[in-house]
C-alpha cells in the first residue's frame, strides 16, 4: 500500500510551471510487499512462462515457432524467408522479432546444436561450435520444418493436448506439443531463470526410446546399459565413470568430463582435432593456446589454426621436432577447454512446478503424460466416430422408406419445417434430419443405400475397437511401444560421442624422481606395511608384529614398485612402495587404513604387487561362486589413489588370488567339504564388479570358507577332491587330508 510523502520530499522547492517534465515522487513501501508484489509475480513468470523446459521438451518460444510453422504449413511444403516465419510467430510470441529468430536459430539444422534439429535450414545460421560466426539476417535465410517435426503434431488436431488463448486472444496455442518420443531428453536445453536453472543434455533418439519401451515394460529396467551416457551434435568423447553416471541417472545432478578427438597427421607433423567438446568454441580453444605458446607453457607447439571448411570443423596444431604428440594432447586436455566438464541439473516443469528429476523419473513422467495423450486421441476418435454412427444411423431408418421421406419433403410448404417434419415423420433427432436433408437427389439409389449400411457396420466395428483401447491400459501401453519403435526406425542415428572407459585414457605420466633399488616388502594380517633394504634384512632379527597378528604376505620387489591395496569395502587404494619410508625388522612398520587414509572401518582384505598388470585375480565369495578379473582391469594412466567397485559387492569376499598363469586351485567350505579345479575352467570378465560364476555348491547352511593353491596344501588324495567342471559340491575331507603344513605366500 502506498503511503504519504516523507518530509524530506515535503522540503523540496516546486518546479516552475514553465518547466517541462514530470516530477519524481518517492514512496516508502515495505521490503516484504515489494518482494510480494513486484518481484515474485516477475520471478514465477521468468520461472514457468520463459526458461524452463516442460515434459515435451520445450520452452514456451519453441513451442510458439514450431506451432507457428505447422500452421504456415511448412512440414510438407518448400522453404520460405525467415522473416516471413518470424513475422507471423509474432501472433504468439510478442518479445520482438530479435529473439524469434534467435531461437529458430538454435533449432535449425545448419547450426548444429541439436542431434535432430527441428527447422530444416538454408543460408548461413551460424555455427554452435563457434563464438564469432555470425547468423545472417532473417532476410537471407529460409526454413521450414524439419520431417522429424512430424511425431510432434501428429496428434495436434485430435484434442491430445489444450489450448490456450493467445496474448491478446486473437488465436490459440497448444500448451504442449504432443510428441510421440522423449524429446525432453533428446534435446538439449539450458534455461536459466530467477534462483534456479536448468541444463538438460541430450541423449541419442535410438537408446532413449529403446529405454523408454524397456521402463515401460519392466519398470525396473536398467537404463543404464540401454543409454549409457549422453549424445552431444560436436561428437567427442566422454570420459565415462559408471558411478558418476548412474548417480546422474538417478538424481538429476552431477557432473562429466568430455574431451575433443584428434588424430595425428605424420606427413605435416601436425594434430587436427576434429571434434571439440559441446560446452566450448573453436576461438576459445585457440586463443588458449595462443596464450600458452606466448608464456612458454607449451614449447611443442609452433602454431595452431582453424581450418573449419565446408567439410566440418578442423583445428590443426603445428608440433615442433621431435614432439610426442600423445604427450602434447594430454597437456592441451589439461589446459585448455579440449577437456572440459558439463554440468547436468536436470530442472523440467511438471504440471507447472519445477522438479528436479533423474532420467528414470523423466521417461515415467513423460510416459505418464503421454498415456494420457493417447487416451484423449483415442477419446476424440471415439466421439467422432459415434457422431458419423449415430447420423448413418438415422439415414436407415429413412432408406427403408425412402418414398415417404420424398413425399413429408415435396408436400412439406416451407423450407423451415423440412427438418422438423422429418424428425416427426421418421422419429428421429435434430442432426440426424440435418444429414438425410441435405442428400442429394442422385444419391437416393440401391447403391448409394448398400454403401451407407456397409459404413454403419464398419463403424460399430471401429467404435468397438476404440472402446477396448478405452478399457485396457496394455492396449494404449501397446499403441505408445509401435509409436516409439516406429521413430527410433525411421529417425534413429548411431552415436556421435564415443565413451573411453577409465582404464583406455591414456595421459601423461607423472614426472617424479623416484629412487629405484631393490626391497622386500613385508604385510602383516591386520594390515601393517614394512618396507626393508637388503642389506638391513641380513643384520635383522626375527620381524616384529602386535600381539595376535602375524604375517600374511612377503614379497621381494623394488622401491618404485606400484601397490594395490584390496579393502573388505569393495575399493582397491593405489600407492608406490616409494611412498613408504625404509624400516626394520624390529618395527611394526605403517598402518595401512591410516596410511592411505581409508573409510572409517575399513581394513585391508589383500595387497597386490600388479608389476605390469599381466596376469588376473580370482575372488572368492561366501556364497560359493569366484570372479576372474584380468589385472590390466586395475590400471590406470591418472594419477588417481583410489578406486570403487574393486569387486562384486553382492556377497561377502573370503579370498583373494593373484596369478600370471592357470594353476591348480583348492576350495573349502564350511562344511567340511573340499574342491580341487583348474583355474581355467573359470572364465576370464573385463568387468571388475562381476558376480562371478559358481564352483563350490553349497549344501544348506554351508558357506565357502577359503580358497588357496594346491601347491602346499596337505591334501594327500587329490583325485578324491578334483572336479574337471564347475559348479561342483566337492567331497568330505579325511583326517589324512587335513594336516597343516607351513607354507610360504608369495605375490
Amino acid at each position: 500500500m502506498r503511503k504519504k510523502k516523507t518530509e524530506e520530499v515535503k522540503k523540496r522547492p516546486e518546479i516552475p510551471q514553465n518547466v517541462k517534465g514530470l516530477r519524481a515522487e518517492v514512496l516508502e513501501q515495505p521490503i516484504c510487499e515489494t518482494l510480494e508484489v513486484n518481484y515474485m509475480p516477475y520471478a514465477m513468470s521468468v520461472i514457468v512462462s520463459r526458461s524452463i523446459p516442460e515434459i515435451d521438451g520445450f520452452k514456451p518460444s519453441h513451442r510458439k515457432l514450431l506451432y507457428t510453422m505447422y500452421k504456415m504449413g511448412l512440414l510438407r511444403g518448400g522453404k520460405i524467408k525467415s522473416a516471413n516465419i518470424v513475422g507471423q510467430t509474432m501472433q504468439l510470441n510478442p518479445h520482438g522479432d530479435a529473439a524469434i529468430y534467435d531461437t529458430m536459430v538454435r533449432l535449425s539444422r545448419g547450426h548444429e546444436a541439436l542431434l535432430h534439429p527441428f527447422v530444416d535450414s538454408k543460408g548461413n545460421f551460424g555455427k554452435v561450435y563457434s563464438r564469432d560466426m555470425a547468423y545472417a539476417a532473417a532476410r537471407y535465410t529460409e526454413a521450414k520444418l524439419d520431417p522429424i517435426c512430424a511425431e510432434l503434431f501428429r496428434d495436434i488436431d485430435a484434442d491430445a493436448v489444450d489450448f490456450v488463448d493467445n496474448y491478446d486472444s486473437t488465436t490459440t496455442e497448444p500448451t504442449l506439443l504432443p510428441t510421440t518420443f522423449p524429446n525432453i531428453l533428446v534435446a538439449a536445453n539450458m534455461g536459466i531463470a530467477v534462483g534456479m536453472a536448468s541444463n538438460i543434455c541430450g541423449f541419442n533418439l535410438r537408446e532413449v526410446c529403446k529405454a523408454a519401451v524397456a521402463l515401460i515394460r519392466d519398470p525396473q529396467a536398467d537404463i543404464l546399459d540401454i543409454m549409457p551416457a549422453p549424445d552431444f551434435p560436436t561428437g567427442g568423447e566422454i570420459l565415462y565413470d559408471a558411478a558418476e553416471m548412474a548417480s546422474i541417472y538417478e538424481t538429476g545432478r552431477g557432473s562429466f568430463r568430455i574431451r575433443a578427438k584428434w588424430r595425428y597427421v605424420k606427413e605435416g607433423n601436425l594434430i587436427e582435432i576434429y571434434e571439440i567438446p559441446y560446452t566450448t568454441t573453436t576461438e576459445a580453444i585457440v586463443d588458449k593456446v595462443a596464450e600458452l605458446v606466448k608464456a612458454g607453457k607449451l614449447r611443442e607447439v609452433s602454431d595452431m589454426r582453424d581450418e573449419t571448411d565446408l567439410n566440418g570443423l578442423k583445428l590443426a596444431v603445428d608440433l615442433k621436432r621431435g614432439a610426442d604428440p600423445e604427450k602434447v594432447m594430454q597437456k592441451l586436455y589439461r589446459t585448455t577447454t579440449l577437456m572440459d566438464t558439463f554440468g547436468c541439473n536436470f530442472n523440467i516443469l511438471i504440471a507447472g512446478s519445477p522438479v528436479v528429476l533423474g532420467v528414470r523419473d523423466i521417461l515415467t513422467e513423460w510416459t505418464a503424460w503421454r498415456t494420457e495423450c493417447v487416451r484423449r486421441r483415442v477419446y476424440h476418435d471415439l466421439q467422432k466416430k459415434s457422431e458419423r454412427l449415430h447420423l448413418l444411423k438415422g439415414l436407415g431408418k429413412i432408406l427403408l422408406d425412402i418414398d415417404k421421406a420424398i413425399r413429408i419433403i415435396r408436400e412439406t410448404e416451407k423450407e423451415s419445417e423440412v427438418v422438423p417434419n422429418l424428425m416427426i415423420g421418421f422419429g428421429i433427432d435434430q442432426p440426424q434430419a440435418e444429414f438425410v436433408a441435405e442428400i442429394k437427389l442422385r444419391n437416393i439409389n440401391r447403391e448409394y443405400i448398400l454403401k451407407r449400411l456397409q459404413d454403419t457396420e464398419d463403424l460399430e466395428k471401429e467404435i468397438a475397437d476404440l472402446q477396448d483401447v478405452l478399457n485396457k491400459d496394455s492396449r494404449v501401453k501397446k499403441i505408445i511401444i509401435g509409436e516409439l519403435e516406429s521413430v527410433a526406425a525411421t529417425y534413429g542415428k548411431d552415436r556421435k560421442t564415443t565413451l573411453v572407459f577409465e582404464h583406455q585414457i591414456a595421459q601423461e605420466p607423472e614426472e617424479r624422481d623416484i629412487p629405484d633399488y631393490p626391497v622386500t616388502v613385508f604385510v602383516s594380517k591386520e594390515g601393517y606395511f614394512k618396507k626393508i633394504t637388503p642389506q638391513s634384512l641380513r643384520m635383522s632379527g626375527e620381524q616384529k608384529f602386535k600381539e595376535g597378528d602375524s604375517l600374511a604376505l612377503t614379497a621381494e620387489t623394488t622401491n618404485s614398485a606400484e601397490l594395490l591395496v584390496f579393502t573388505d569395502k569393495c575399493q582397491v587404494y593405489k600407492t608406490r612402495c616409494d611412498d613408504f619410508p625404509d624400516t626394520k625388522a624390529s618395527s611394526l612398520g605403517d598402518y595401512l587404513p591410516a596410511k592411505l587414509q581409508m573409510d572409517e572401518g575399513e581394513s585391508v582384505a589383500f595387497v597386490c604387487l600388479p608389476g605390469d598388470y599381466k596376469g588376473f585375480l580370482l575372488f572368492f565369495f561366501e556364497n560359493g561362486k569366484a570372479a576372474k578379473v584380468e589385472l590390466s582391469a586395475y590400471e590406470t594412466k591418472s594419477n588417481r589413489k583410489k578406486l570403487i567397485g574393486a569387486y562384486s559387492d553382492k556377497s561377502p569376499l573370503r579370498t583373494i588370488l593373484h596369478l600370471t598363469e592357470e594353476k591348480q586351485l583348492v576350495a573349502y567350505s564350511t562344511g567340511g567339504r573340499a574342491l580341487i579345479f583348474s583355474s581355467a575352467l573359470l572364465g576370464m570378465k573385463t568387468s571388475r564388479t562381476t558376480q562371478g560364476v559358481g564352483v563350490l555348491s553349497l549344501k544348506k547352511k554351508d558357506t565357502l570358507d577359503r580358497a588357496a593353491l594346491l601347491e602346499g596344501q596337505s591334501i594327500a588324495n587329490e583325485s578324491r577332491y578334483r572336479v574337471r567342471s564347475l559348479p561342483a559340491a566337492g567331497a568330505l575331507l579325511k583326517q589324512e587330508d587335513t594336516e597343516e603344513k607351513q607354507i610360504s605366500m608369495e605375490l
